[in-house]
């Protein structure tokens, strides 16, 4: 169950109103020439938002490593983002000691919280949760460790920008989990959409069920079929097991579904819906993250990937993580630790160690201090891994083609705001004492009235330029838990798109470029919610580029690398390489650019923590 919505004051602590006062005569600054902002990212990834002095009072939460360092565990693991975590936390479970070495001060990778304004706490990347595996939850003790989640209900508003009304209120669409309340509001649109409705979601639902086995464990092993011994591909044959799972649940309408992974997610919404607000807003979730259109083929299996998930026993469900997101990474932290794995910040790992026999036996950190172990595990990209830190003479020519050609394009611009004010929309004006209404707790869509915008925003960036009306996902945590901000204020994130890594004319992300493309979304924010730049205190904007040096993102993909059929199950992150192995003897790829892909779901970690474990105890086995 969500707490209930609560009551706030506006701003008005004496500690805040003083530094408010501090944020707003400073003009809140970058934090980009800030000590430690660069730290072992290498970049800046924070924008001046409105002016050039410095605030001594930004702050960052550290990572305390426990242990001291050795020279020798069995397992090290490169980069304590969210699946990297898991899997050390899976692999010290079973009697494995594990090392992870994180390049930055603070673990997560993109699942962070980050206090970049005095006394307001972002979830300064991935910011909502749904997808991590369940038995993470259990498997893990998370809650144990100190998960607090809030779950959002109900969980989408899209305020339409309805010119020529006059006085009368915008209308708007709020989805949540009571069905007969969607219909009703689906109805001010179409009475057929809200009569298709509970159909599509039982439709959609039976394949997320049916795609749910093949999460949680290695894709099939082509490559033992091929050429692998007896016992090997005995093995691969029960890997078929969740293939099977999955086509007997989908029956007789494996077609109809094929098409939903295969088609334009506009074209399977026609077949459904006649509004184009629903439609819009449940498109969203098909482009969210990619540099696709609702018109770009196999769009549908990212709407897919963004509703197969659950929480607490609800599927579909999203939510909030108290504390930010990374509570979550500490919570998986301290599960690890408790049982004796070490986690190092600011150790930079600057390549994988190799024997003259061709198999891993460590790594060296950028300080040049060098760990032993029997394998490694790779939470960082497939780019990274096999293009910066392996030995390029040890990987075979075509694999290291193949990961240089990986598409890596992002559209995404993600903007942290801090705000003394709830924003307050033309379509649902906000409550007299300014506490948080039923839709703060969504995610808010703005220029999503019409799939036709998303497509003109996406053909902007194509040709180089940051949408002229770009879409914008909108979400208030600090509705749900005002621990992130001082008493009447709010954290607000905006993940926005389409933005291109590379733009038209010669232009890069710099200071203007990131600033003016802010700009623009507040200007149609203000749109919405008249009042709203007024209430800002304080920006961090995160361009592709951004998100790359910060957090390591190939081309600011949160995925990793792009969720198209081509490079998914089989082909992640390339064919003959899906299942966690590498061509190098003991080096294992445990992110998201390994099967399943991204999001914050754990499954790669877990898998690969499997995968690892079972080599393990065969080779011991083989050498006695």
């Amino acid at each position: 169950m969500a707490p209930p919505l609560f009551s706030l004051s506006p701003c008005s602590s004496p500690a805040w109103e003083g530094t408010k006062h501090r944020l707003r005569a400073n003009s809140w600054p970058s934090t980009a020439g800030q000590p430690g902002a660069e730290m072992a990212a290498g970049g800046r990834g924070l924008s001046r938002a409105m002016g050039a002095s410095p605030c001594p009072a930004w702050r960052q939460a550290r990572w305390e490593a426990r242990g001291d360092l050795k020279p020798e565990y069995d397992a090290v693991v490169i980069g304590a983002g969210h699946n990297g975590l898991v899997a050390a936390a899976y692999l010290q479970r079973l009697g494995v000691s594990t090392a992870v070495f994180e390049r930055r001060h603070v673990i997560g990778g993109a699942a962070v919280t980050e206090e970049i304004v005095p006394g307001f706490k972002f979830s300064r990347a991935s910011y909502l949760l749904s997808l991590l595996r369940p038995q993470i939850y259990t498997d893990l003790e998370l809650k144990k460790h100190g998960l607090r989640l809030h779950l959002r209900n109900p969980h989408s508003f899209s305020p339409m920008l309805e010119e020529g009304t006059g006085s009368k209120t915008p209308r708007s669409l709020l989805l949540g989990a009571d069905m007969a309340e969607n219909q009703k509001q689906i109805a001010q649109f179409s009475q057929k959409d809200a009569q298709a409705f509970p159909r599509y979601e039982e439709f959609m639902n039976r394949l997320a069920l049916a795609i749910d086995p093949l999460l949680d464990a290695a894709p099939v092993d082509l490559a033992a079929f091929q050429r692998g011994s007896l016992r090997q591909r005995a093995r691969a044959l029960s890997s078929l097991k969740p293939l099977l799972q999955a086509g007997c649940i989908l029956g007789a309408q494996l077609p109809r579904y094929y098409e939903v992974l295969t088609a334009p997610i506009a074209k399977v919404l026609d077949q459904w819906f006649e509004s184009e607000p629903l439609k819009a807003t449940l498109a969203t979730d098909a482009v969210i993250g990619a540099m696709a259109s609702p018109r770009s083929q196999g769009s549908g299996y990212v709407l897919l990937h963004h509703v197969m998930g659950s929480l607490e026993g609800m599927r579909g469900a999203w939510g909030l993580v108290q504390g930010g997101m990374g509570a979550l990474s500490d919570a998986i932290a301290s599960s690890a630790t408790t049982h004796g794995a070490s986690i190092f910040t600011e150790k930079a790992v600057a390549k994988v160690q190799v024997s003259s026999e061709g198999r891993v036996r460590g790594v060296v950190l950028r300080d040049g201090t060098e760990v032993r172990s029997k394998v490694v595990l790779s939470n960082a990209s497939p780019q990274v891994t096999f293009l910066k830190l392996v030995p390029q003479k040890w990987l075979p020519e075509e694999f290291v083609k193949r990961i240089s050609q990986l598409d890596t394009q992002s559209p995404v611009t993600k903007i942290n705001v801090a705000v003394d004010r709830l924003p307050n929309f033309l379509a649902a004006p906000n409550a007299p004492g300014g506490q948080p209404l039923p839709h703060h707790q969504c995610s808010i869509h703005l220029n999503c009235e019409d799939t036709l915008l998303l497509q003109q925003a996406f053909e902007d960036a194509v040709d180089g330029l940051p949408s002229r009306r770009p879409m914008i996902e909108l979400s208030i945590p600090s509705a749900l838990d005002p621990t992130l901000a001082p008493p009447g204020c709010h954290v607000i994130s905006l993940f926005t798109q389409y933005t291109p890594y590379t733009l038209a004319g010669g232009k890069v992300w710099d200071e203007q470029e990131r600033n003016a493309y802010a700009d623009k979304v507040f200007d149609w924010i203000e749109a919405y919610a008249p009042g709203f730049k007024a209430s800002v205190v304080g920006r961090d904007i995160l361009t592709p580029p951004d998100l790359e040096r910060i957090f390591g993102l190939p081309g600011g993909n949160i995925f990793h690398g792009a969720m198209s059929l081509d490079q998914l199950y089989f082909a992640r992150p390339v064919p003959l390489h899906s299942g966690y192995r590498c061509p190098l003897p003991g080096l294992y790829l445990c992110g998201s650019g390994a099967h399943p892909g991204g999001g914050v779901m754990g499954a790669a970690g877990r898998n690969a923590a499997s995968v690892v474990f079972r080599d393990l105890k065969s080779t011991s086995l083989n050498e006695l």
